[in-house]
């Protein structure tokens, strides 16, 4: 019996000692919140080491520097781009892909073939994007950002994808947009990106189409050359459906057929549109979807869900669907019964705080889930959406989380982590990259532990204006931002 009072004797003060050890281990980053500046905090979450971006558009991730540069590059290659800059009042209309085109919108993009379509007065409201003066050039650039409090969801719908337009047709822009994505996340940490970008409907500069093989082909050429690989992100893509489109259930069943196909570069596929029109509702493709199962194995689904203001049982149908990851989810709050269901489970929520502000799904974040979700058990992780129209990158993202919701480091850690355990990449690479991120975590935290702030003094972030309108934290001016 006395041994075991003189081995408790003993053990007592070392184990206060080690749980003391612990806690200030535990407690390191709550200091660094407490006295950082909104710049030093910034620079610490950019230098910080992340896993994916789970959520991303890439057509919606260029920013609008990058595509006036990627669009005049094409005149190598015979594609002339048009932008209308006026209206005549001609009262022409014409269509694309989307449907009537609005005829009262400015800085659509055409290719030469379609312009050259057009009637004589409608021509004139056009003008090259190389002919465009400085003013012109300033709005057609302003025209791809949702930059004004006046704009919002409809804007974004409605107009930006309409603007953009037929330079998204050429598979030249979408691998070089790819490529500056990959370099400007390598920077920041990110080691993976999952992003969805279409196989099919490419043209030529004479209208002719590309083949599914061809730009196959240019995308893995461009993922292929050595300054994509320098950049150190890892890149597979989704390819995604027009949920609210009349044939959307045979365009899934090509998708499937597509994805089967490029199994190297395609690793699932998403359902995109608003979720508000009621011609997507989840259940619509329950039967397909069911057929599709007979036919092919391991085609993975995530799917935009719970992006609506109402409550409705949307995340609850899509898990049904076969979804294993969720986009947005901000309504799943309204649905206990599948809260509880994703509790600790094995469905992943993709966070987007920057798109549900922008796009009003919350008013501002005292409203917003994610917290609720992440100290539940409810897996999360942070993501982009369309981060070139919201001006901004995957460390803003980290930003207002720390900001907004007070993240202790096991937090940040956890949100790396989740990004990556639930991608779709093949289990061989996700372990290496899960077990690279682990290492590299720890020699992050060791060295800023150990240096402080010198740590860090080679450290150059990068933002955009999403940062400098909502925290007037202004860290990099727009000019300096093209050609990275």
């Amino acid at each position: 019996m006395w041994f075991r009072f003189a081995a408790a004797a003993v053990l007592a003060p070392l184990l206060m000692c080690l749980s003391h050890q612990v806690f200030a281990a535990e407690r390191w980053f709550e200091d660094v919140k407490k006295s950082a500046s909104p710049e030093q905090l910034y620079t610490f979450l950019y230098a910080l080491p992340k896993g994916g971006d789970l959520h991303n558009h890439l057509e919606g991730s260029i920013l609008s520097e990058w595509l006036w540069e990627s669009a005049l590059a094409q005149q190598r290659r015979g594609y002339t781009y048009y932008t209308k800059v006026r209206i005549n009042n001609c009262l022409e209309y014409g269509t694309n892909e989307f449907g009537p085109r609005p005829y009262l919108l400015l800085f659509m993009n055409l290719r030469e073939t379609s312009y050259k379509k057009l009637g004589d007065c409608e021509k004139g409201e056009y003008k090259r994007l190389q002919d465009l003066d400085a003013r012109e050039r300033n709005g057609w650039l302003n025209s791809m950002r949702l930059d004004q409090k006046f704009e919002g969801r409809d804007e974004f719908f409605q107009a930006h994808w309409t603007r953009i337009g037929e330079i998204l047709d050429n598979p030249h822009v979408i691998a070089d947009i790819l490529y500056r994505n990959m370099e400007a996340f390598g920077r920041e940490g990110m080691v993976y990106l999952e992003t969805q970008v279409p196989i099919d409907g490419y043209l030529r500069a004479d209208g002719a189409p590309f083949s599914t093989d061809e730009v196959a082909d240019i995308f893995r050429q461009r993922l292929a050359a050595s300054d994509a690989v320098a950049t150190g992100v890892t890149v597979r893509l989704q390819n995604s459906l027009l949920r609210f489109a009349p044939n959307a259930e045979d365009r899934l069943r090509e998708l499937y057929a597509l994805n089967d196909k490029y199994r190297d570069l395609y690793v699932g596929i998403n359902m995109v549109g608003r979720e508000d029109n009621d011609k997507g509702y989840p259940l619509r493709f329950l039967p397909v979807l069911r057929q599709l199962r007979h036919q092919y194995p391991d085609i993975n689904l995530s799917i935009h869900a719970g992006e609506v203001d109402e409550p409705n049982f949307h995340i609850r149908d899509t898990l049904l669907l076969g979804a294993k990851r969720i986009g947005h989810g901000v309504n799943l709050i309204t649905d206990a019964d599948t809260m509880l269901l994703m509790r600790n489970g094995p469905y992943m929520v993709e966070i987007n705080l920057i798109s549900n502000l922008l796009l009003e799904y919350v008013s501002d974040y005292t409203q917003h889930p994610f917290p609720e979700y992440l100290r539940l058990g409810i897996p999360v992780a942070l993501s982009t959406d369309d981060r070139g129209m919201w001006d901004s990158n995957l460390t803003d993202e980290y930003f207002v989380a720390v900001r907004q919701f007070n993240l202790s480091w096991e937090e940040l850690v956890q949100l790396g982590r989740n990004s990556l355990r639930y991608s779709f990449l093949d289990e061989p690479n996700k372990q290496k990259l899960l077990s690279a991120y682990e290492q590299r975590v720890q020699a992050f935290a060791q060295q800023f532990r150990s240096k402080g702030w010198d740590a860090l003094g080679h450290v150059r972030p990068v933002s955009y204006s999403f940062l400098c309108k909502q925290y007037e934290l202004c860290l990099q001016q727009r000019s300096a931002l093209v050609r990275q």
